[in-house]
This record gives C-alpha cells, structure tokens and sequence, in this order.
C-alpha cells in the first residue's frame, strides 16, 4: 500500500466472447478509464486481461459487472469449501462480506442449509489468506470440498455438538426450574445461580462466540440477540443475589431469572440441534447417489487381476465387472455382453443392453453376464461425480427471490436491538410495577423472539431438496435461478430431430426420375453423403448399405449446407442433394418431382431432391417417428398451461404432420440452425418465457438465448453444457417433470418466506407487551397464565421455544418436497 491510501492489487482474468483484437482495444479503453483502475492490458490471443486496482474503491465482483456490460464474460476458476459456525441469515452475509474482502475472490455464495460456500476466484487468490479472513469473521472454512460430503455428514457433526451441549443444558435447567418451586432455604439464590451458569458459559460459549467475531466488525447477527437477552436476565439475577440492597433501595423486588436464561440457552440449543438433524435430511438424494459409488475395482494389469481402490484406477486400465456388481468408473465394453440397470443415473427404470463399444457408466449395475472394459473417466471426470458436483453447484447457489430476504436480514439484526431497546425504555417509564422486572422481561423476549434463522433457511433448503429430488428422477438443475425461472416458464418451444422425434430417421421411398432406377438414385445419394454426419445423410447411406449397393470412390468438394442440404463433385457432373428450398436457390428444374414429393410431404416424410448439372435425378423420402411418450408430454405441458411449439428445418407440410401427431399447434417450419436463436428472441419479443428443448449443437444457441435451455442428455456435449437443466435420460417427460418441480419447489419457497416474516410480525409486537393493552388488570384467561403471566407478558422461554420452532418448521416443510414425485403428470398443478 502507497502513502497515498492505495491499495493496490492485480488479477488476472480469464475472459470469454472475444471475436478479434478490437474486442481486446475496446474492453482494455473501458477498463482503463474506469476509477479506480489503475491499470489494464487485455491480450486477444491469450485471452486474459491484466488488471491492477484499488481494492479499497472496487473489488473483483465489480470488474467483472463492468467486463459483463461491455459483453464479455470472466471466466473463473470454482472453488467449493465447508463452512462453519453459521447460524443465520445475518452469518451468511457477515461470511461472504469477509470471502469477498480476500484479494483474488470474484465473488462468493455461502449456503446456510448445507454448509459450503461456492467460490468464484482467480489464480491469485491465497487459500491462507481467505482461511484468515473467515476465522476473524468468526466462522471456520474447512477443506476443499474435493471429494464431494453430503450435507448429512456435515450436519452430523453439528448435531453431534449441539446435542451435547444441549444435555447439559436441559439437564441444569431443568433442575434450576424445578428448584423454583421448592420454599426458599439458606443458599438458594447460589444454588440456581451455579446451576445456570455452566449453561450460560458453556453450553452458550458458541453465543458469545458468534456475538464478539461480529462486534469486532461492526456488525450484529442471532447469536447477538441470543447473547444479549440471556445474559440480561443472567447478571440481572447475579447483581440480584449479590447487591440485593440496589433493588430494595429503588422500591423493586430482586427477582431471579436464573432459571429463564439456562431454558432460553437450552430451548434455543434444542432448536439448532432440531434443525441440524432436519438439514441432514434434505440432502438424502446427493447422500443416494454419493453412495452409489463402488470402493474397489478388479483391474487387469501385466496379464494379472488384482482388486484395488477405485480412487487408484487409471484411465486405460481393464476392468472386470461380474453379474450384480456396481460398475467402478466410466469406460468402454471391450469383451462380453450384459444387461446394465442404469436408473440411479438416468432415472430410466429399464435396462440397457451392453455389447462391445458400448459406453458403460460408473455406479451402474451390471445385471447379467462378465464383460472386461476400459476405463475413460475416473475420479472427479466420471458421470457420478459430475452429476454430484452439477447438483452441489446449483444447491449452494442462489435463487434471485433469496436476496430479498438477504437484504431484510441483513437490517434485521440493528432494528430488533432498536425495537427492544425501545421497548425497555417503554414498559420501565410508563408500564405496571414492578417496571423494572416489566421491562427487562419484555426486552428479553423481544431479543430472543426474533429470528433471521427462517429467513436464511426458507430458500436453501428448499433448494437442496428441489434439486435433489430433481436428480433422483434423471433432472439436472444447474443452478437455483434455473429452478426458480423455470416455474414462470409460459412457452415451451421443442426442436423435432432428435428431440421430439427419435432422431433416426429411415429411407421410405425412392422415386427416380427418367432413364433412371431407384437403385441408380440411391447409389449416387448415398456416395454424395458417404462423409456426411448429418442424420439423414447417414440413413441414406445405411439403406445403399442393407441393399449391398457400392459407392463411388472418388467424390470431390463435399460441402454442408446447413439447413438445406449437400453438395460434391463425382466424375459424371456437380450434384446437389437437399430440400425444395436448395433445389428453388439453384434453379432446378423439378417438373414432375415436385408433384411426388406433394403426396409425400402429405404423409409427414421429409423429402431430399437429387439433382446434377440442374437437372433433377429423382427424390429420397425419410420418415421419422415419434419418441414413445412425447404425445403424452406434449399433453401434460398443455395441462401446466404452457404453449408449445414445434422448431424444425424441415418444409412446413411435413413438419405439420409430425406436429399433428404430437398434438403441437404452432409450427416454425423450414427454420435454418443459425436462425433457432432468432426465433427464440422473436417469441421472447412477444413478452414470452421461453424454455426452448434440444439436443444437438446447432441448438446451442438457441438452448443459451430462451430463458431456461433444456439439454436432452443424450445429445452433444456441448448441448448438454449449455442448457440450464439437463434431462439424464432422452426423453421429453422430463420437460413437464422439470417444470412442475420448480412450480413445486418455488411454492415450498413462497410459504417458508411467508411464514417467516408473519413469524417476526404476529410475535415481536406480542413479545413486546402489546397484549397487556387488552388484558390489563389481570384479564388473561387461567389456561394462558403460563404463556402470557396475568397482565399478557410473554414468558422469555416460550419466546426461545418460538424461535426454535420457527426455523424447524421451515426447514420441515422444505422436506415435504422429498414426497413430491415429478413424474406423475397428474401432479401437474401450480
């Protein structure tokens, strides 16, 4: 740091969307011009950006909000730790404050219901350094979540904790209170004050904790109110039994309220200890599926077996795998045949087939016979493993209708101190005698009564078991804001190949034209698409094939059209293979061709036209089914109100028919690849939310344009990584599944968020003496005297029974969801 208050630090950021070196000179200006920025230096060809900057005036999440403007992206690197010492909203924010402090951090995501923080970071960032800065936040980072824990896991070691503290607690309490009820004797006042102070000082030490890591940042969290209002009635009771004469001095009797801070602390640790068993409970399908993965492999090496653990396996090794074990990495059948039960990955209840070449997928089953395969992906690369790190990502993000209740919680904290503080000043000046007792009560049961805790759980856990449940039935979620935004999802566009259909179509007619045969037609097709990898191409290749016809060897000048078709040289002229469209932009002449190929499109086949020199040789006609199920999931979007729509390139007759049968209404026919997107927009531009459905890569575009992509998973890597949600198994019931879990889930969110805040506004006011307006002189019934006293002043312990019960309920209807089955399309009702 420089005299002149600087605090000078560098990053270096790995930066996406960069098409040439303008883009580089244009972001470098922007950066560089920008306060606070002291220097930048953006390279094209590396694909980075250099910055050094005032840490004290901008942090690394700002430059990247300015790098996202100008239409690029920060790419960083993902980091995910375990986190300790959390309680409540106020905890989440005061930890991500102190990660985002740290130099090298982009930003920070702490999840209170599973106990990880997601870090998005550069190189530069100091593991020891961000260690530090969270330990004098007051809370613990744990290791790097490496090899993905449950959150059970995690939770069992908190509850564990709080549950011994908690026996203490309740146990000193306990006979503190019963004390109360025996006749006074010599020592009494000693006894109930030795009795609660084990429970003040340590079953209550992680209070205390929390309450001084905060004060020393200036900032107030649960354990301050906890700390406060049990140690108000504590030393209360201390200057009580020590300095009695105060109190007769002033005209007050010196009541003890020893037996209200020990139940207050142990209520309060019961209630943690509750909820730290319940959180266990919301990750039971990452706990599933983390389970799932086999311990040791039978490997083949220099000719000998041998069993080794699974996490020693090395890609290329030889793997044995016997009838009814669990597959131990991902790989390739090189000998032997089996059936494979697939479901606890894909969510499909019917098993595979498996012969040589076939993939196989770690966890699996294998149900029949041996088979030796090689190994492809072990460790963190396999399928398992990033399906468990895919759900761990989306659960420890965060949904936008969470930062509503981060920003209240984050005021919470001061206004309760305000409102209780105000609250004593009240009942002492102006309430009953004996005000003094009046008001500490009231401040203590105000304190104690409120709780940021709901507020930070109602979101999270929802989340976790949401997601979760997602995965069990083959849904991938990637992120929170996914599933909150596919609840508002209005318009569902589906693209046909592949994704509607079952993308492998079959040759159905071959009309030759003059001086030609339907063998003659299909020889010259097939040579012009023996390099193609279009599926249509490769179907008519398939069909020369099953007829032993040959090819022609020498075929120059291949060309794709995307969207319209082929093109190449052979020796007899230039051909052209592809659809009414290519034939018209070439000047075909297609006289009676096109007549044939009228009935064809009639019966919902895709014709291609086979022409050379101009001339039309003749047509191929394909047909393409229906996948099994997608009529009745074209039904079940219809009945969560949904529009549909049907994305094709093929001619809008043949794409009607295959509509029709789906029961599709809106067709966008003869659409090429690169204008999916625009259509996309062009719904958007209507005011629709659009999740658009497909599987190849020339929808990713369009998968990253609509609202919510979702990725059919047996499509291409790269349509996979794009898409929001990723369906495991190839059908489109997981499209109405995925959208009818996050109606579900965001309901369980809606009423954990209600019940929270009605918590805090029905039992403040009363926790604050409002009652003792309408009960005043003794007015409370007999059977409420416990609860409310005589005048309607809340008892401070059922005030900690409250707050307890507050964030277990939410946390417990968070786990209703776990009953919820996405697949039954009778279910579908927001």
């Amino acid at each position: 740091m420089s005299d002149s208050g600087i605090s000078a630090q560098k990053a270096t950021l790995d930066i996406s969307g960069m098409s040439c070196a303008s883009c580089a000179g244009g972001m470098e200006a922007t950066l560089a011009q920008t306060q606070a920025i002291l220097k930048a230096r953006v390279n094209f060809a590396s694909s980075k950006a250099l910055v050094e900057y005032d840490s004290k005036r901008i942090n690394l999440s700002k430059i990247a909000e300015i790098i996202h403007d100008l239409g690029y992206e920060v790419v960083p690197i993902k980091t995910i730790f375990s986190i300790g010492g959390l309680h409540c909203a106020s905890c989440v924010a005061n930890s991500e404050n102190a990660i985002k402090d740290v130099p090298g951090v982009i930003s920070a995501s702490v999840n209170l219901a599973s106990g990880r923080v997601r870090i998005e970071h550069t190189s530069e960032m100091d593991v020891r350094q961000l260690r530090a800065s969270v330990d004098d936040a007051g809370y613990e980072l744990g290791a790097e979540v490496a090899v993905l824990e449950d959150v059970s896991v995690s939770a069992g070691r908190e509850s564990k904790n709080l549950q011994h503290r908690f026996t203490l607690a309740i146990v000193l309490a306990a006979s503190a209170m019963a004390l109360g009820f025996v006749s006074d004797f010599p020592g009494k006042q000693y006894l109930l004050w030795a009795l609660a102070t084990p429970v003040q000082f340590w079953a209550g030490l992680p209070f205390y904790r929390g309450m001084w890591s905060s004060l020393k940042h200036r900032r107030a969290d649960m354990n301050t109110l906890i700390a406060l209002g049990s140690s108000a009635a504590y030393f209360y009771s201390v200057v009580a039994v020590l300095f009695p004469g105060v109190f007769v001095k002033g005209l007050v009797e010196p009541h003890l309220y020893f037996d209200t801070s020990a139940m207050i602390i142990a209520l309060i640790l019961l209630g943690r200890f509750l909820e730290a068993r319940a959180k266990g409970q919301t990750s039971n399908a990452i706990k599933k599926l983390i389970g799932l993965r086999p311990k040791t492999a039978v490997v083949v090496r220099d000719g000998h077996e041998s069993t080794i653990p699974v996490d020693e396996v090395q890609v290329g090794d030889v793997i044995i795998v016997k009838p009814g074990e669990r597959i131990p990495v991902d790989g390739v059948l090189k000998e032997g045949f089996s059936t494979v039960d697939e479901s606890m990955i894909t969510g499909e209840s019917l098993p595979v087939d498996k012969k040589p070449g076939d993939e196989v997928i770690g966890a699996t089953i294998n149900l029949t016979g041996n088979f030796r395969f090689g190994a492809t992906r072990v460790g963190k690369d396999t399928t398992l493993a990033n399906i468990v790190r895919l759900v761990e990502e989306a659960q420890g993000s965060k949904a936008p209708i969470q930062r509503l209740a981060d920003i209240i919680a984050s005021y919470f904290v001061p206004v309760v101190i305000g409102l209780a503080i105000m609250t004593f000043v009240v009942w002492y000046l102006l309430g009953p005698p004996p005000q003094l007792n009046v008001a500490l009560l009231n401040f203590v049961a105000v304190l104690i009564i409120a709780c940021p805790c709901a507020l930070g759980l109602a979101t999270p856990t929802a989340i976790i078991v949401g997601t979760g449940k997602g995965a069990e039935h083959g849904i991938l979620i990637r992120s929170a804001t996914a599933l909150e935004r596919a609840h508002s999802i209005n318009t569902v566009l589906l693209d046909k190949t592949g994704t509607l259909t079952v993308g492998m179509p079959k040759v159905a007619d071959v009309i030759p034209g003059d001086s030609f045969s339907s063998d003659d037609v299909l020889k010259m097709a097939a040579s012009v698409e023996q390099y193609s990898e279009h599926p249509l191409g490769q179907a008519i290749v398939a069909a020369a094939a099953e007829k032993s016809i040959s090819l022609e060897e020498t075929v120059n000048g291949f060309t794709n059209l995307p969207g319209m078709g082929v093109k190449a040289d052979m020796h007899s002229g230039h051909f052209l293979l592809g659809n009414l469209r290519l034939m018209h932009d070439e000047g075909v002449r297609l006289g009676h061709m096109e007549t044939a190929a009228e009935k064809l499109w009639q019966q919902g086949k895709t014709v291609m036209f086979l022409s050379n020199d101009g001339e039309a040789l003749g047509l191929v006609a394909l047909s393409d089914s229906l996948k099994p199920g997608a009529v009745e999931s074209v039904s079940a979007l219809h009945r969560l109100g949904l529009d549909v729509a049907m994305v094709t390139g093929d001619n809008e007759r043949a794409a009607r028919q295959i509509a029709e049968k789906a029961g599709i209404e809106t067709v966008l026919a003869e659409v090429l690849p690169e204008n999916k997107s625009a259509e996309v927009k062009k719904l958007q531009s209507e005011g629709k939310i659009v999740a658009m459905v497909g599987d190849g890569i020339n929808d990713a575009p369009a998968l990253a344009q609509a609202d919510i992509g979702v990725a059919i998973g047996t499509g291409t890597d790269i349509a996979v990584e794009t898409g929001d949600i990723t369906l495991m198994r190839g059908e489109l019931s997981g499209v109405p599944a995925a959208i009818a879990l996050s109606k579900r889930t965001m309901r369980a969110i809606r009423q954990n968020l209600f019940w929270a805040f009605a918590y805090n506004v029905i039992l403040i006011p009363i926790a604050g003496g409002v009652l003792y307006l309408a009960f005043r002189g003794g007015g409370v019934p007999q059977g409420l005297h416990f609860f409310l006293g005589e005048s309607g002043f809340l008892n401070p312990m059922l005030a900690a029974a409250a707050m307890a019960l507050s964030s277990i309920t939410v946390v417990t209807n968070s786990l209703r969801l776990r009953g919820f089955n996405p697949m039954k399309y009778t279910e579908y009702k927001d």
